[in-house]
């Protein structure tokens, strides 16, 4: 049993960041209840719109002023809609909102193993993080709004797989980072 736990040393913190994100999803997926408009988010039935409808207005509203600053074709309508002259638009629903990447951020960052000074470093490292997801998550709609201006046919693509993997990969940058380099045992 300890040759076993020897090999597996060198991988414990890799092995542990998977099976929390893996956890974390699911458990995200199947508690927190939402419809595609954001009119009820829902999490083990207790309503927790507010935070949800409030996030994805503030992304709507900062993609909108970083298009604005490159085209004029972009126009805002209603708080989560932004439709350029082209004729298509992009919905920022509760789901764009960022919040569960802030919240998977989180869970693996209370799970990286240390001592009592990798907390101190976890004080401060958890609101950089939820700072890094916030402008990533910003910058991700404001490429996406972009790229379906004259392409509405690739949202699905760059929504659903390309941007999607490139945030759990700045996670796990950010998550490497603090291990490797931040992280004192």
């Amino acid at each position: 049993m300890a040759k076993k736990k020897e090999i597996l040393e060198p991988y414990m913190d890799v092995i542990i960041f998977m099976v929390t994100l893996l956890v974390v999803n699911y458990f995200w997926k199947y508690t927190v209840i939402g419809d595609e408009y954001g009119d009820e988010v829902t999490w083990f039935g207790l309503d927790i719109t507010a935070p949800f409808e409030f996030m994805s207005c503030h992304v709507a509203a900062m993609v909108y002023w970083i298009v604005s600053l490159f085209r004029d074709t972009a126009h805002m309508v209603g708080e989560h809609t932004i439709r350029f002259d082209s004729g298509s638009a992009t919905t920022i629903i509760w789901g764009c909102s960022g919040l569960k990447q802030m919240f998977i951020w989180l869970c693996l960052m209370l799970t990286v193993r240390g001592n009592r000074t990798t907390w101190l470093h976890k004080l401060w490292y958890i609101p950089l993080g939820w700072i890094c997801c916030h402008i990533f998550n910003i910058l991700r709609i404001f490429w996406i709004a972009l790229i379906i201006e004259h392409h509405p046919e690739l949202f699905h693509l760059m929504h659903d797989y390309i941007f999607k993997y490139i945030f759990y990969a700045m996670l796990f940058g950010l998550w490497v980072l603090f291990v490797e380099k931040i992280r004192k045992e």
